[in-house]
């Protein structure tokens, strides 16, 4: 018998204790099963039913439920008709001055973009200092869904100085790259500071992108400027977590 501990405990049975509280949730063995079965699987591969899932795992169906919500969220699995079918791998973006259009390009999918709004705001007093405006002034704002082979993925919206850009009115294509627009005219990125946050879509936001408020966004603000350090644009950029990943270069 093992010695005795100050509760009245024998190690044996403080050690089971322990090894009882430690032992692996449902919903993660049943995550880890799922996730077996979708390496077996190939891109639009119907899953088995929540049923049968659970059936297969021994467990509840809702426990089966969170486990499919996670893979969903994740981007792993996708939604088609009443069924749950294996999703394609996310897009992933490189982070860099090169367009959406190029970054889509260079992994295999075909870019697009949808106009939501083209119109000319008072900048607010961050889109001001952004682009060395007085608040109040007005900029050229233009709002646009990005697809990716057809598939909504992100919503971004493009602030530009109008007395600087005022020719995009007569000569542009939203549903093509504004950067190769201004690149085209002159106008060459020099560098650009951009910063990366989670947050949750807004109801408006939600149904632009054809998903629920609860998915997780990746929201992206970047200023850009050219080679004498005058700005070109601020842009904000909301992204869906499911169908997207950014990738950086580091180099020391």
């Amino acid at each position: 018998m093992g010695e005795q501990q100050a509760d009245g405990r024998t190690t044996e049975e403080m050690s089971s204790a322990i090894t009882d509280s430690a032992r692996i949730p449902k919903s993660y063995r049943v995550r880890t099963e799922l996730e077996s079965l979708l390496s077996e699987l190939s891109e639009g591969d119907p899953l088995p039913s929540e049923r049968d899932l659970a059936l297969r795992c021994g467990v509840a169906r809702e426990t089966v439920r969170q486990a499919v919500r996670e893979l969903l969220v994740e981007g792993r699995i996708r939604r088609q008709g009443r069924g749950t079918v294996v999703s394609r791998p996310k897009m992933v973006q490189p982070m860099s001055l090169r367009s959406y259009t190029e970054g889509a390009l260079k992994y295999g999918r075909i870019p697009g973009r949808l106009l939501v709004d083209w119109s000319d705001i008072p900048a607010d007093p961050d889109t001001a200092q952004d682009l060395s405006l007085e608040p109040g002034t007005l900029v050229m704002h233009l709002e646009r869904i990005l697809l990716a082979d057809g598939e909504r993925i992100g919503l971004e919206s493009t602030f530009m100085p109008i007395d600087r850009f005022a020719f995009l009115r007569e000569t542009y294509d939203p549903r093509t790259s504004l950067y190769a627009a201004t690149r085209a005219r002159g106008v060459w990125y020099a560098s650009a500071t951009e910063r990366v946050e989670t947050v949750l879509a807004s109801p408006r936001e939600a149904a632009l992108l054809e998903c629920t408020t609860a998915l997780p966004m990746l929201l992206l603000h970047r200023r850009s400027v050219d080679a004498d350090g005058t700005p070109i644009e601020r842009v904000r950029s909301l992204y869906r977590g499911d169908r997207i990943a950014f990738q950086a270069t580091l180099r020391d």
